[in-house]
């Protein structure tokens, strides 16, 4: 049994251990993969694992030996699922693993979009507080999450983490999509209007591409903060942007854009009051061990003859 990993490194740049898939089968492990590069690599493969590394139709119907695809994330746009399915191939992905590391992350997006403790460690560190006349002083507007109203877009076990974390401050939550005790419901347009901080935690669709765009925005209150931890071509970045630029969205905090690394031209890069971070929410080191576990159990439920995780039944 040959199992190939496209693109290892993200998962395990050193810290982790590929034993429960060496004990599997015959292990080849690619740092990464470039595009070229994938026919080749998985050639005479029957087991594959991706993470980012792109699988498309071609690839798939051309890859004779191929009977399980598993995903390294949770996301699974990277697999082109039809064509799996006509090949009679399962695709298996791994829910759920990074839940508390991405409630986590939004919650510091949010603390930050709110007190910008980095920008004013900084500014203590320049020497501004040293030369100050005052005890105290800041340079952004502080402000308080008791009272304000948190809008959730996809209210899965990720939006029902940062529900439970957001109520323990004081605020008021809202949803739209999804199921959660103590949570209002509401349509997109709704939340739009009624939130203060907008938080994406949906997977990305055809039908949601570009959801957050001028037109969304327009919905939103002035001021309103937007997060994204979820998928970056959500937003229209442009669109978003521009409302940075006008002060309509007060401040935005993004882990995920849309193409990755940033390109050099995103406009986010040069946008004002804008938060960047590069797709580290679910990277902590016991998110990790969580989904290397699971995604060798996927496969040893796979071989057993009884897969789970399955996308495209």
């Amino acid at each position: 049994m040959n199992i190939v990993v496209l693109d290892g490194y993200a998962l395990n740049p050193g810290d982790l251990s590929w034993e429960a898939f060496e004990a599997l089968g015959n292990l080849t492990v690619y740092d990464r993969t470039p595009p070229e590069l994938v026919a080749e690599r998985i050639r005479g493969a029957e087991i594959v694992y991706t993470n980012k590394t792109i699988l498309n139709r071609e690839i798939i119907e051309n890859a004779d030996a191929l009977a399980f695809i598993g995903v390294l994330a949770t996301g699974v746009n990277v697999v082109d699922l039809d064509a799996a399915h006509e090949r009679g191939i399962p695709v298996a992905n791994v829910p759920a693993y990074s839940t508390p590391s991405v409630a986590q992350m939004t919650i510091s997006l949010l603390l930050e979009l709110c007190l910008h403790v980095g920008d004013h460690s900084r500014l203590v560190h320049e020497g501004e507080w040293t030369a100050s006349p005052d005890f105290c002083f800041w340079r952004y507007p502080l402000i308080e999450l008791e009272g304000k109203t948190l809008g959730i877009i996809g209210l899965g076990s990720i939006g029902r983490a940062v529900a439970k974390i957001a109520s323990a401050f004081g605020m008021r939550v809202i949803a739209y999509r999804g199921h959660g005790e103590g949570v209002e419901m509401r349509t997109l347009n709704e939340l739009l209007a009624e939130a203060d901080i907008i938080s994406l935690h949906c997977p990305l669709t055809a039908d949601n591409r570009h959801m957050i765009n001028a037109e969304s925005i327009a919905l939103m209150k002035k001021g309103a903060f937007l997060i994204n931890t979820a998928r970056g071509p959500l937003v229209d970045e442009a669109a978003l942007a521009d409302a940075l630029t006008t002060g309509h969205i007060a401040g935005a905090a993004v882990d995920v854009v849309s193409s990755e690394p940033i390109r050099a031209d995103n406009p986010l890069l040069s946008a004002p009051n804008c938060i960047i971070t590069p797709h580290i929410a679910w990277a902590p080191y016991a998110a990790r061990v969580r989904l290397m576990d699971i995604a060798a159990n996927n496969l040893k439920a796979f071989l057993a003859g009884n897969p789970v995780n399955v996308v495209n039944p």
